[in-house]
């Protein structure tokens, strides 16, 4: 019942999830670390920038992406003058649109885990000589890997479902920025009903799925630290 249209937009889908997810992990692990360790005035600043995308209407976000983003505005103008062209409306720009939306989905549970870390294994690792840099590594990931897995799944899972964003940023495209979410919309629009259900029922499966694992890779997690 799928179209070629239809995998051409799950493929998509896949590796925008993909490459969004390793590109979160990278930048929201130090992020984190700075947050759930930092005495900084700017900590609460900072924080509740992180923390925007939970309560900012994602077209809202999309547009400010858009605006800073094209050739007008001043990330525009500087990707212009490296050669790069413009993002929007590329696969590009919705890598870094989908970044900037589901940030707090990387950091937040990469936070708590820093957090629930304490001080003490790394004032154990300071005293046996370790660098902040080799204990952060040795010490800190390892105890933190609950965290990790979450804001993977989570991070994966919010840039799947990604909708408001995508459709600002990437506008849709088929084959460069038509994703499951848009593909879906366009089903509905062509009142396509038979193909939406089926996308449309493959994310609601997907999405349980991803709740349920969590979920119990909580309750493990709990179990192994009693």
């Amino acid at each position: 019942m799928l179209s070629p249209q239809d995998w051409t937009a799950i493929s998509l889908t896949l590796r925008l999830a993909a490459i969004s997810t390793l590109v979160l992990l990278l930048f929201a692990s130090p992020l984190a670390w700075w947050l759930a360790r930092s005495r900084s005035a700017w900590r609460a600043p900072v924080a509740a920038l992180t923390s925007l995308p939970l309560v900012l209407p994602p077209t809202v976000l999309g547009f400010y992406l858009l605006v800073t983003l094209g050739p007008e505005g001043p990330l525009g103008h500087l990707t212009l003058l490296l050669g790069l062209g413009t993002l929007p409306f590329t696969f590009a720009g919705l890598v870094v649109g989908s970044v900037v939306y589901s940030l707090p989905f990387a950091v937040q549970p990469l936070l708590h885990a820093f957090q629930a870390m304490g001080n003490r294994p790394m004032e154990l690792a300071a005293t046996l000589r370790a660098s902040p840099l080799d204990a952060f590594f040795s010490v800190a990931l390892p105890l933190a890997w609950p965290g990790f897995v979450s804001a993977a799944v989570l991070s994966f899972a919010h840039t799947i479902g990604e909708f408001g964003m995508v459709l600002m940023m990437g506008g849709n495209i088929p084959g460069q920025t038509q994703v499951l979410s848009t593909q879906i919309y366009g089903h509905v629009e062509a009142m396509a009903y038979s193909q939406a259900h089926t996308l449309a029922g493959g994310m609601l499966v997907f999405s349980f799925a991803v709740l349920l694992g969590l979920n119990l890779l909580q309750k493990r997690g709990l179990r192994l630290g009693a």
